[in-house]
Formats: structure tokens, C-alpha cells, sequence
């Protein structure tokens, strides 16, 4: 994955954000939101992009585009960063491997039989342990 390829593929798109600001809040499009065509990106290989495309799937507009907002701070630039470090973060994680799932071990396989075996044998001694309405109800 080159980062600074992606980086120059990334389109950016500002807005009015929520939040502190006062008048000058009305005036000033600070919310960044920064997009990413996973499809037409050359800083990616067909393998990282079917990983991205399978792990990020919800995340993914109808258009195939990948986003992250960032509207903390008061300033464009600095939210522009955020938006930056946040998408990077985001392709990082979905591109680490998986880890192998470890196989459960033989002798707690052999005992899942007697174990709910117990399991149920419990259940029936508590049961026996209620009340019983000797009377039965006159009407």
C-alpha cells in the first residue's frame, strides 16, 4: 500500500460542521469529509483491494467510495489531517492479517457429551427442589 499515493487519489469535500463556534460557525465550512475510490486507486494491489472491498463492505457507498469525517477542531486544515489519519488508520486495520484460529483441544472436545450430560443432571435436581401444591385448586 503507498500511503502517499492514496493520499493524492483522496478527493476532499467541506461543510458547515455542528459544535462550538458561535456566529463564526455559520460562516466557515470546517466538517471535512475526505473520499476514497477504492476501485480506481493505483496505490493498491488487486489483492488489498478485494481484502478492502470484503472487510470494508458497509462502509462502502453505493458508488464504491470510501469516507471518513473528521469536524473536531475549528480550523479546515486541521480536520483535513484527522480525516487524513483517520482513513489511514481505517485501510491499516482492515489490511492486517487475520490471526489463525487456534484448534480446540482433543480432551475438551471427548468431554462436551458429558458435560451437558451433567449439565442436565443439574437441571433436574433443582427442579426437584420446588414446592409441590399438595392441594390441587377447588374451583
Amino acid at each position: 500500500m503507498d500511503w502517499l499515493l492514496i493520499e493524492r487519489e483522496c478527493k476532499y469535500r467541506t461543510s458547515r460542521s455542528s459544535g462550538s463556534g458561535g456566529q463564526h460557525i455559520n460562516k466557515v465550512e470546517t466538517k471535512v469529509e475526505i473520499l476514497f475510490d477504492l476501485e480506481k486507486s493505483a496505490g493498491l494491489s488487486a489483492e488489498e483491494k478485494s481484502i478492502l472491498r470484503r472487510k470494508l463492505a458497509k462502509r462502502l457507498s453505493s458508488e464504491g467510495l470510501l469516507s471518513a469525517t473528521a469536524q473536531e477542531s475549528r480550523s479546515q486544515a486541521s480536520n483535513r489531517d484527522k480525516a487524513a489519519q483517520k482513513l489511514q488508520k481505517l485501510l491499516l486495520k482492515a489490511l492486517e492479517p487475520e490471526p489463525e484460529r487456534e484448534p480446540v483441544p482433543e480432551k475438551l472436545v471427548a468431554n462436551a457429551g458429558s458435560r451437558k450430560r451433567a449439565k442436565s443432571a443439574q437441571s433436574v435436581k433443582k427442579s426437584l427442589r420446588k414446592k409441590v401444591d399438595l392441594l390441587p385448586d377447588e374451583e
